[in-house]
């Protein structure tokens, strides 16, 4: 279907309740990360909830990479304060700094996975890479308008997505 390309592998409610361990016993070793958000509300600074994560992950002996269209300032101040490489002005949905992100982190598409709140931007590019990606539902609603323009177009994609989510449910296809 033509909306496929856009869907994402799973969809969850946060960041903050995937399970790590989980993903980290099924040989993933490596997450790709966007910022606003996905782990903070957007412009916000890295709060000790997101911190936390990045020590949890850094623990379980999964790598990082911020990856994200905002500016240098925005993404580095952000990614000295969880311990994470970053890439700024990403470009997304080039595939380009997927790669770079992965090469960074020393992972391959199988065992990396990318975790962000939009499917035109994160998700359509995690896909294009081949990487696993999480959508994940965005931490604050309130956002720049052209987000807002671009959520309503992502709404019309989610409705196909969950319809075909059903579908395999019911056929046990999942």
């Amino acid at each position: 279907m033509i909306l496929e390309p856009f869907y994402p592998k799973e969809w969850v409610d946060s960041t903050y309740e995937i399970d790590w361990e989980m993903w980290k016993s099924k040989g993933i070793r490596g997450v790709i990360f966007d910022i606003d958000n996905t782990l903070v509300c957007h412009g916000a600074p890295a709060d000790d909830r997101a911190i936390q994560l990045f020590k949890r992950l850094h623990g379980l002996g999964i790598q990082t990479c911020l990856l994200s269209n905002n500016k240098k300032p925005r993404v580095a101040s952000f990614g000295k304060a969880v311990g994470s490489p970053y890439i700024f002005k990403a470009d997304k949905p080039c595939v380009k700094n997927y790669n770079k992100a992965m090469k960074q982190m020393g992972t391959e598409r199988e065992t990396t996975l990318f975790v962000g709140d939009q499917l035109f931007t994160d998700v359509y590019g995690a896909n294009r890479a081949g990487i696993y990606g999480i959508l994940v539902k965005p931490i604050n609603p309130k956002e720049e308008i052209q987000i807002v323009l671009k959520r309503a177009l992502e709404a019309f994609v989610l409705h196909f997505y969950k319809k075909k989510k059903i579908v395999e449910k019911t056929h046990g296809l999942l």
